[in-house]
């Protein structure tokens, strides 16, 4: 994000982006952690079971192909939220297909990094029902 793509994906980066996210929600631990590598990324959806109330997941490309992923969403026991920056819907047609949205619980597309924002109020919502 603020790299490639600046016309889909806009200009600022998520680095630059978080602790505005981070301030929106001032009495919440927020992580950000970023991999482009499929096995850490589903050893911390693994971990954040023990720590975490929810995850906010873009898994980017894997999207698209990770059905390993997919597995480790289903599996954990806190909510997932998915979010893309982009309309995944209204793209090429490889990104229309999400492997992670029929596990999670919650889906946002194409609503930008103001998606991260939702996504954290929707986790919240969930824990104060």
């Amino acid at each position: 994000v603020g790299q490639r793509k600046p016309e889909i994906y806009g200009t600022i980066s998520f680095a630059e982006y978080i602790p505005e996210l981070k301030s929106l929600h001032p009495t919440d631990e927020l992580r950000y952690l970023q991999s482009n590598h499929e096995g850490q990324l589903i050893d911390w959806i693994q971990e954040a079971e023990a720590y975490a109330d929810g995850i906010v997941i873009n898994a980017g490309a894997y999207t698209h192909t990770s059905i390993a992923i997919a597995d480790a969403v289903e599996a954990v026991n806190i909510p997932v939220v998915e979010v893309h920056i982009s309309d995944i819907y209204s793209r090429e047609e490889f990104r229309r297909k999400s492997y992670l949205t029929p596990v999670c619980c919650h889906t946002i597309i194409g609503h930008g990094l103001e998606g991260y924002n939702e996504a954290v109020n929707y986790i919240k919502g969930l824990k104060n029902d």
